[in-house]
């Protein structure tokens, strides 16, 4: 049997094949475009569709695929009419659209009685507040609007005709009760906007149906591909990690950095969603919460792109990893330079778009390596504030199962491991979400009785770092002066 999980991204598409033996056959990828333009960033879902449908024809061409799920980022939908045109762009949760729209709901219907009960603080990142804006703004396009597709329950009804979304992406519209499992109807009703537009709500995992016969046509194949849910894409990268209790978290570690752990109830603290952590439904009726940080990789990305040119030019030329080479050369002790990290914004526990980044603590004798190390354990320091604003519901974290481009380098790895005191795990999986979503499409097919039997054949470990004593206790000392340094320059 050939499963396959389908990624769908912001910038593009993903597809990974595997076999019932847990193996990775291949991957296929096509990027799409996203224009921002006049502080406005959109993103059209014809170009979505059709990437996936190329990815598809590529892949049939070479396996006959039996089961596909499909995963997504999250809040952005597109409108289609009663013919299923796409009536407008969709716009981006960059796009600050919505904010009064945002606004209004808060008045309407209260900013902590939805938080405790959608599990995200009301902002005009989700999507209710944006559907408001297109109600407001195009009332024209707005009538004629028959149904709203977020990118999961697009590409599900795309290809099985069934509008069916999983209960972790729906929780993404900012209007869904997490508890009950079901759109908050009384909020619909009392702003004005028909639930019946919403794609039906149901468990992670589950089958949609299989695809239809003109979508068999125009791939040229005659056999049925069954279509699952899959869910968020956060929620599939925790299920590729392995994330199934309390005492093991998710680091993933790209441009940005998200920071998910699972919770076995949910949390009826309002200080937690005014700090901006969000929670979805996840499997086994359990939660997943959110920890966020803008700049993960992308803090690496900066200093590669303006302190290494030397460097990028010496790994190029001998074809090696240019943030292997800079690992080489980083100091073994910790620098005791204290960065704070928001190159684009503080996310959580913080949720301050105006803060910018700041170092502190360089002199004379600073080297760039330094420096480049200080990054690293800047953003390593931010990971630990956010696990200790957690700890009020997470309880004690043993394991951070480490995903990402970040989980490559075993320098930074070593790092997050001193400064948490706790054991990191890399994980020898390039494709975790998609690994993730395979093993929820395999159980739907009865391939694997669990997840969790699932992960152990699809994903393996590549290495554990463990706490060094001595770098912990140094590093103890920095982050006790780390947690005061938003404060003192927040001012300035």
């Amino acid at each position: 049997m050939i499963l396959g999980g389908l990624d769908v991204g912001t910038t593009g598409c993903k597809i990974a094949l595997y076999n019932d033996k847990a193996e990775l056959l291949t991957t296929y990828y096509k990027e799409y475009d996203v224009v921002r333009k006049n502080g406005q960033h959109e993103i059209d879902f014809n170009d979505v569709k059709m990437g996936v449908m190329m990815l598809l024809k590529q892949a049939v061409k070479e396996y006959q695929i039996d089961a596909l799920g499909v995963t997504s980022f999250g809040e952005t939908f597109a409108m289609l009419d009663e013919e299923d045109n796409i009536l407008a762009p969709s716009m981006l949760y960059t796009d600050p659209r919505g904010e009064e729209e945002c606004k209004f709901i808060c008045e309407q219907l209260g900013k902590e009685h939805l938080a405790l009960l959608t599990g995200v603080q009301p902002h005009s990142l989700y999507s209710f507040p944006k559907i408001l804006w297109q109600k407001n703004n195009n009332p024209e396009v707005y009538k004629k609007c028959k149904r709203i597709l977020l990118g999961e329950d697009f590409i599900v009804y795309t290809l099985t005709g069934n509008p069916q979304i999983d209960y972790s992406l729906a929780a993404r519209t900012g209007m869904f009760d997490i508890e009950k499992k079901c759109y908050y109807e009384e909020g619909f009703q009392k702003l004005g906007v028909d639930v019946g537009l919403m794609s039906k709500a149901v468990p992670t995992g589950s089958v949609a149906g299989v695809v239809k016969d003109e979508i068999k046509k125009e791939l040229g194949i005659s056999y049925d591909i069954t279509i699952v849910n899959g869910g968020h894409d956060q929620v599939g990268g925790m299920i590729g990690a392995g994330i199934f209790s309390t005492d093991s978290a998710m680091d993933g570690t790209g441009t940005v950095e998200c920071i998910p752990v699972v919770l076995n109830e949910k949390p009826n603290i309002p200080g937690i969603y005014e700090c901006g952590y969000s929670i979805v439904p996840y499997i086994d009726d359990k939660y997943a919460c959110y920890a966020l940080s803008y700049t993960g990789g992308a803090t690496l990305k900066w200093f590669r792109d303006n302190f290494a040119e030397l460097e990028n030019k010496e790994a190029e030329s001998a074809g090696k990893n240019v943030y292997a080479e800079l690992d080489k050369k980083v100091p073994q002790e910790p620098t005791g330079i204290l960065i704070l990290p928001h190159f684009a914004g503080a996310a959580t526990p913080y949720m301050d778009n105006d803060s910018q980044a700041a170092i502190v603590g360089i002199t004379l004798e600073t080297s760039k390596f330094d420096l480049y190390k200080a990054l690293m354990e800047g953003t390593s320091y931010e990971m630990l504030l956010n696990f200790n604003t957690m700890k009020e519901m997470t309880g004690q974290i043993k394991e951070i199962r480490a995903t990402g481009g970040g989980a490559t380098s075993d320098v930074w790895l070593q790092i997050k491991a001193d400064i948490l005191n706790t054991d990191i795990t890399a994980l020898d999986c390039k494709e975790v979400g998609s690994a993730g979503t395979v093993a929820l499409t395999g159980v739907a097919m009865g391939v694997w009785n669990s997840l969790e039997e699932a992960i152990e054949k699809l994903v393996k470990v590549r290495k554990i770092f463990h706490p060094n004593g001595e770098n912990s206790k140094k590093y103890e000392t920095h982050y006790k002066k780390y947690e005061n340094l938003y404060k003192a320059v927040k001012g300035l």
